[in-house]
């Protein structure tokens, strides 16, 4: 009998602890779940556009935007080398185009443009179409065959390096569609080869110079100049942008009487074409000017060039943004070597800095730093931000809204899957001011802003983030620029009626 009870007990005892593991285990992992839900909770919270609250209407917009995310994302997990941000934009270019996603993010109000350049703007074959101009003279060099290009009612004298001969007598004599496909290709950088895609840093920057090099004597052609421009901004309305901040090296313009334009001439160009579209496009915000020279300024000419930055600045207090210096960072001068004359400008001129435009750390991007230092309110690019905790720091309290360039990073060799851009861990974090802009569209034949949208969305933004981050950036374009107070408030309800336009349309 007494073994009996003992035989009950043990048994008993063994159930009763059974189910005291299987309690304690349900709560370990109810605790688990808990903490789970909390820890997506707070990433949530922290991402950019997670302090927009979407209406109704917008849900709609944003389940169609987010089933069409999904099965990109789904469909990559499937085939890795599929998914659109895993390849080099010139191989999936055709896809993204002809993509519903594409579209959505195409209508939809983006707000500015922050960073672009004057002479990378327009579409391929928006340029082409300028070479149909009469009075058009090219040579191509002997020995890279490039281009070069000159207005002149007579065949231009300096013959040295080559021979001028009127553009449309080559096209006549070579054919139109073998003609426009030699220029189309170098004008673009366009390629899908992808032996093209994966040459060093400084072989694709001598391909982009060259571009710049290629259509400088077509575009610097006054009436063209100021066509140029127009056209962008009309393509830039057309592609749901309805502001922009150009960066400009003001190049020396001429026209066909021999006079050369300077630098104010070449503002007041701009600024009287911005007001006339502005007055032909109700919805269009306006524009301002970065004046932007390339960093190779020797010693000698710094303490000129700053003086055309006071000249610059008193003559277009409102329409002149502020100052920055461009080129290659690995190449050109660093910013240490312009502050000391930088810091003798009035504080009444803002900066707008390139830095961290590089994969090196601890050279190059040590401009980083300088531009912190020197004040600017913006800084163009900032790849290589990632790399340095105090400037982040610097970033977060200053507000200081880093200007990301997807596209152009991808396309000169910084990144190669667009999920590794160091933009993903900035959108991850409200507290870093970012903005999505493009830099030189039309070298790699992208739509003025669309295609940098569509990338951050898609290859840098969390699966989780959705409409909420497209419309913060927009806002932050708007927040981020060089506007004034004033200025961004009737910003805001232009692009707000836009934005409404939008929503509404999808909901008709």
């Amino acid at each position: 009998m007494f073994s009996q009870l003992v035989v009950w007990l043990l048994a008993t005892s063994t159930v009763c602890l059974a189910w005291d593991n299987s309690w304690i285990m349900d709560m370990k992992y109810e605790r688990y779940s808990q903490r789970r839900s909390y820890y997506l909770a707070e990433e949530e919270d922290r991402s950019v556009g997670s302090d927009i609250e979407l209406t109704a209407k917008e849900q709609v917009v944003n389940e169609r935007l987010m089933e069409l995310k999904m099965t990109e994302l789904k469909n990559g997990l499937q085939d890795p080398a599929g998914f659109i941000p895993w390849n080099h934009i010139f191989d999936v270019l055709y896809r993204i185009n002809s993509s519903e996603l594409f579209h959505i993010i195409q209508k939809m109000p983006k707000g500015g443009i922050l960073h672009a350049h004057d002479t990378a703007l327009c579409s391929t074959d928006y340029v082409i179409s300028l070479t149909y101009e009469p009075n058009l003279w090219q040579c191509a060099d002997p020995t890279t065959g490039a281009f070069q290009f000159l207005f002149s009612r007579e065949a231009p004298t300096n013959t040295d390096t080559c021979t001028w001969t009127l553009v449309a007598d080559e096209r006549a004599k070579q054919g139109e569609e073998n003609y426009n496909s030699a220029l189309r290709s170098q004008l673009s950088m366009y390629n899908t080869n992808p032996i093209m895609h994966n040459r060093d840093v400084d072989s694709i920057w001598r391909q982009f110079m060259g571009i710049f090099g290629v259509n400088g004597g077509l575009l610097t052609y006054a009436p063209v100049w100021k066509a140029y421009y127009l056209q962008f901004l009309k393509e830039m309305l057309a592609d749901g942008v309805q502001y922009l901040e150009l960066r400009t090296t003001l190049p020396p313009l001429y026209d066909l009487d021999g006079k050369t334009y300077n630098e104010v001439e070449i503002m007041q160009i701009y600024y009287d074409a911005t007001k006339e579209f502005k007055k032909q496009n109700p919805t269009f915000i306006g524009a301002k000017i970065i004046y932007a020279p390339v960093r190779v300024v020797d010693d000698a000419g710094i303490p000129a060039l700053m003086a055309k930055v006071r000249e610059l600045h008193e003559k277009f207090p409102d329409f002149m943004a502020g100052f920055d210096l461009v080129g290659q960072e690995d190449k050109g001068r660093p910013l240490i070597a312009f502050s000391r004359e930088i810091l003798k400008l009035p504080n009444s001129i803002d900066f707008y800095f390139h830095a961290g435009e590089t994969n090196w750390d601890g050279m190059t991007d040590d401009n980083l730093i300088d531009a912190v230092l020197l004040g600017t309110k913006r800084i163009g690019h900032g790849y290589a931000v990632l790399k340095h905790p105090r400037v982040l720091k610097e970033v977060k309290r200053n507000k200081i809204a880093i200007e990301v360039c997807p596209v152009s990073n991808q396309v000169l060799r910084l990144v190669a899957d667009y999920r590794n851009h160091p933009g993903s861990v900035l959108l991850a974090n409200k507290e870093y001011p970012v903005v999505i802009s493009s830099d030189d569209p039309s070298f790699w034949e992208a739509k003025p802003l669309s295609h940098d949208f569509y990338m951050a969305f898609l290859g840098l933004a969390s699966s989780r983030q959705d409409l909420r981050l497209l419309k913060q950036l927009a806002i932050n374009s708007i927040k981020y620029s060089a506007m004034s107070p004033r200025e961004k408030l009737q910003a805001m309800q232009m692009w707000e009626a836009e934005w409404k336009k939008f929503i509404d349309g999808f909901n008709a």
